[in-house]
């Protein structure tokens, strides 16, 4: 499984942008709406969708395989078994957030709340 951190996200994201035709990162929010509605990770030129990880299953044919794909939750437990799921459903370009958003809130940006 790959695991990325906050900051090698932020290098990710500068790096797609800035490559023609490079596919940017889907952020896939797995955790529940509660959750996303308090904190959420918002990066400009980068979609943040929320899929809560039990919908996973059921809506996983709606994303893009080509497309690379950082799961999050709030400490990276749940994302990473997201990212087993989607890498079983043949998904190369997906990694788990290390620590979750709560890890990018201590390390990356203080203004995301941490709970």
């Amino acid at each position: 499984m790959k695991q990325i951190t906050g900051q090698d996200l932020s290098s990710m994201a500068n790096a797609a942008s800035m490559a023609a035709g490079a596919p940017m990162p889907l952020l896939l929010d797995v955790r529940e709406p509660w959750e996303f509605a308090l904190a959420a990770i918002r990066i400009e030129g980068l979609e943040t969708r929320l899929m809560p990880m039990n919908s996973v299953p059921e809506l996983c044919a709606e994303l893009d395989p080509a497309q690379p794909v950082v799961c999050i939750c709030h400490h990276g437990a749940r994302s990473a078994q997201v990212v087993a799921f989607l890498e079983r459903q043949g998904f190369e370009a997906v990694y788990n957030l290390a620590g979750g958003i709560d890890a990018w809130s201590t390390q990356v940006d203080a203004a995301v709340a941490r709970y």
